[in-house]
């Protein structure tokens, strides 16, 4: 059996788990190798494969074609980051109509409410959990955003 053919066979083995137990979304680390199954919907018959990048040491956070040159890096020595806590869906307001939770040079408090993060159907509110100053929103609305995935930078307090 091809390696090809053998992770297709476990591929096979994890949707019938999903299907068995009626899960909606299935993720599954093993060392550098990532796979992450979802299912558009409960009881469907198609189940929709993502495959997930594996994180490049030392280049974590780093716009593509290298890191930061070394001003914006001097800017960014004392900010921390506000990231995501699960996997969902980044909305900066509550509605399409609504003003967002927090714009560049917006006060945060600990308790403030800086975006949503819809995962499964559920509106998961975020808190800046840091007093400060946002001073950077990385995501965009509507972007699929990754668990720990910086969503804003801040200057504390």
């Amino acid at each position: 059996m091809t390696p090809e053919e053998s992770d297709l066979k476990r591929i096979k083995e994890l949707i019938q788990v999903m299907e068995e137990h009626d899960l909606v979304e299935l993720q599954i680390e093993h060392g550098d190798d990532r796979v992450c199954l979802k299912r558009t919907q409960p009881h469907a018959s198609g189940v929709t494969v993502f495959p997930l990048p594996a994180p490049q040491p030392g280049l974590a956070g780093r716009p593509e074609g290298g890191g930061p040159g070394p001003q914006a890096a001097s800017q960014d020595k004392g900010l921390a980051e506000i990231k995501a806590p699960l996997v969902g869906t980044f909305y900066q307001a509550a509605s399409p109509d609504s003003d967002a939770y927090v714009e560049v040079d917006s006060h945060v408090e600990p308790q403030t409410v800086v975006c949503i993060i819809e995962a499964m159907k559920v509106m998961n509110e975020i808190k800046a959990e840091i007093s400060g100053t946002i001073v950077a929103v990385l995501a965009t609305n509507g972007q699929a955003v990754q668990y720990s995935q910086p969503l804003f930078k801040v200057r504390p307090d």
